[in-house]
C-alpha cells in the first residue's frame, strides 16, 4: 500500500501502466472515506488542448523514481470515467467508476459519498 504522504509527493509525475507504457500525470488523490487509505488517481491525459481527467485505482500501484506503476493496462484507463480538468466527482458517479474496473462499491453506513479528495 503506497503511504498518502508519499503518494502526494508525485503530483505531476507520470503515470505508467503495468507494462510500463505512459498513460497521463498523476493530478490528485482520492481516499476512501471509510479507512482515510488513497483510493483512487485521477491521471491527466488527452490532446494539449482537450486534457480530462480519468480515474484509476491505487491498489497494487507502485512508486519508482519519477513514476507511479499503476496495476491496470492503458486501454482500460483511458476508457475510465472522467471529469474535467476542474471537475470534481459527483457522488452519484462514483460506483460506475468502480464499475468500469470490476470493484466492488458500497456507499457509507449513512449514505455518505465513498472517495474524498485530498
Amino acid at each position: 500500500m503506497i503511504e498518502l504522504v508519499d503518494i502526494r509527493e508525485w503530483r505531476e509525475h507520470d503515470v505508467v501502466d503495468q507494462d510500463g507504457k505512459k498513460i497521463g500525470t498523476l493530478e490528485s488523490v482520492y481516499v476512501d472515506t471509510a479507512t482515510d487509505d488513497p483510493a483512487f488517481a485521477t491521471v491527466t491525459v488527452g490532446l494539449p488542448t482537450r486534457h480530462r481527467l480519468v480515474f484509476v485505482p491505487l491498489d497494487g500501484a507502485q512508486a519508482g523514481p519519477g513514476y507511479v506503476r499503476v496495476a491496470f493496462p492503458k486501454a482500460a484507463v483511458k476508457d475510465a470515467p472522467s471529469i474535467d480538468t476542474d471537475g470534481v466527482l459527483p457522488a452519484e458517479d462514483e460506483p460506475a467508476v468502480f464499475a468500469h474496473y470490476q470493484l466492488p462499491y458500497a456507499p457509507g453506513a449513512g449514505g455518505e459519498r465513498r472517495l474524498a479528495r485530498r
